[in-house]
């Protein structure tokens, strides 16, 4: 099963920096028993063509699985087709331009558009040409599709049941990736391993800025997710299978803002500032808060300020509503009237900051701001080992990702004068060895300092 890179036109050669692979080398890889080989056919300044395969170890699939047994294993066609399979097994060796995270002095290639064509095949599913179709065209791909000629010794068929798609398009490397990643497990018939709400996070990360305005959504979401428990079939059991929708999936940014929120109502905060508010979805949250009064919700950047003042004024006829206010500021610049606040919130902030100029900002907050609490939430990067990421950050505008026990010491570092008492949660499912996807701490003002 492989997947082959191309692209003609000026400064293509660029695509191997975003790729991390150098032209000159074989890059071979054991990844559980199963070779991964990416090589370079063509790569100058006008041409590239770049092939990732996959040689498996069908008996590596099933070693030490309680179905190991199972005939079907060894007569069907997953282990050898393009599948879910394949995206797991290159996701490693692609996880840089994946990721969007070459050296920085290759970054502005990340975001620039090469004429691709993307082939990849054998493709075994019980999707119509038609099918495949609608799912690459929406987002700018002109599609071939083609079938091998065979030649039986007794006739059974004309042409092969396995196809090759071809998939050519103006697109960024790194969303080229991605459709992929999204879109291939959705044309295989089954998925290899257990879905689990990673799956969900998985389609957000990946689907970020395409998925949400596929005309296909839905169906996508259905074919990803088709075999987890709780986005079961939710119609009575008499219902048509293909008349049957999904529950609604829980985010792991839902789950955030409801922990944030949950944890302010213990301290019922009659003002609070959403420190790096971006489009203002906690913000609006918070105006839902009980007892609130005053939100400041603080941005630097204008065009998400603008976004969050549309959100705000669909609510403002909301008796229930409290109006946020929107402030142009950043945790460099004091600012007077942010002193003496109930509450503070970052929420996945600090990862976009470089790690030497954090100290600096959390001890204006703590030591000059001195809200009564102080609520900071981040990525916990052991997590990542769960999203098959471990070697790359969640999101490329990230500078740091912490352990638990990096955070933990860090928001111990900061309460430098004792001035606070710490409280650490987790958010997101729970892994046994990895925790949870996402780590919190509040800083309670102890109440003889207060």
């Amino acid at each position: 099963m492989q997947l082959t890179i191309q692209a003609a036109g000026e400064n293509v050669k660029a695509i191997s920096y975003l790729l991390a692979k150098n032209p000159n080398n074989l890059y071979e890889r054991s990844n559980k028993g199963h070779m991964v080989r990416f090589f370079y056919s063509k790569c100058t300044d006008t041409e590239l063509e770049a092939t990732i395969f996959v040689t498996p170890d069908p008996l590596e699939l099933i070693q030490n699985k309680s179905n190991s047994y199972d005939i079907t294993h060894y007569i069907n066609d997953r282990e050898f087709a393009v599948s879910s399979i394949f995206t797991s097994f290159i996701r490693s060796a692609l996880g840089t331009a994946l990721n969007g995270q070459p050296k920085e002095e290759y970054a502005e290639w990340v975001n620039h558009r090469f004429p691709f064509r993307f082939e990849f095949g054998p493709v075994a599913s019980s999707l119509t040409d038609q099918q495949l179709k609608e799912l690459f065209e929406p987002i700018g791909y002109e599609v071939t599709i083609t079938r091998p000629e065979i030649d039986y010794s007794i006739h059974i068929k004309d042409r092969s049941s396995v196809r090759t798609i071809s998939l050519a398009g103006m697109q960024t490397l790194q969303n080229g990736l991605r459709h992929l990643f999204v879109l291939i497990p959705v044309i295989d018939n089954y998925k290899h391993y257990f879905i689990d709400e990673k799956e969900i996070e998985k389609l957000e990360r990946y689907g970020e800025g395409w998925l949400e305005t596929h005309p296909l959504r839905d169906f996508i979401y259905r074919q990803a997710l088709r075999f987890k428990e709780i986005y079961s079939l939710v119609e009575a059991a008499n219902t048509p299978l293909e008349k049957k929708e999904p529950a609604k999936a829980v985010r792991l940014n839902d789950l955030r803002y409801e922990k944030i929120i949950g944890l302010l109502e213990t301290r019922k905060p009659s003002s609070v500032v959403d420190f790096g508010s971006g489009e203002g979805k906690l913000s609006a949250k918070l105006g839902f808060l009980n007892g609130v009064q005053e939100i400041l919700a603080v941005e630097p950047s204008q065009s998400a300020t603008l976004k969050a003042v549309e959100r705000f004024t669909k609510l403002q006829d909301d008796d229930l509503f409290t109006m946020p206010t929107t402030m142009w500021g950043s945790l460099f610049y004091f600012d007077e009237r942010l002193q003496g606040k109930d509450a503070m919130v970052l929420c996945e902030v600090i990862e976009h900051i470089d790690e030497p100029r954090l100290p600096k900002a959390l001890d204006t907050i703590l030591h000059d701001y001195q809200p009564a609490s102080l609520i900071i939430s981040t990525p916990n990067r052991e997590y990542n080992e769960v999203y098959a990421m471990e070697d790359h950050f969640r999101h490329a505008d990230h500078r740091f990702e912490w352990t638990r026990t990096e955070f933990e010491n860090w928001c111990n570092e900061r309460n430098h004068q004792n001035l606070y008492e710490l409280e650490f949660h987790g958010i997101g499912e729970e892994q046994s060895f990895y925790g949870h996807p996402t780590q919190l701490c509040m800083f309670k003002r102890k109440e003889e300092q207060s």
